[in-house]
């Protein structure tokens, strides 16, 4: 159970194939725990680069240019 009220349209869009992950649909939580790490939540990247689980700045910027 959440309490983000909107954690179903989240859900919806969410590309995350981190299966044990807590944050998924939870947008507020996911992006600042990625931050702290130095990352970028899966929503950032293609689903082919996301599965990689390679979410650096880096790896972000290779995908970008």
């Amino acid at each position: 159970m959440t309490d983000c009220m909107n954690y179903e349209k989240n859900m919806a869009k969410c590309n995350c194939t981190y299966e044990p992950c807590s944050r998924k649909g939870k947008c507020c939580e996911c992006i600042a725990y990625h931050r702290r790490a130095g990352e970028l939540p899966a929503c950032y990247f293609p689903d082919d680069v996301e599965r990689t689980y390679d979410r650096t700045f880096a790896k972000f910027m290779s995908v970008v240019k």
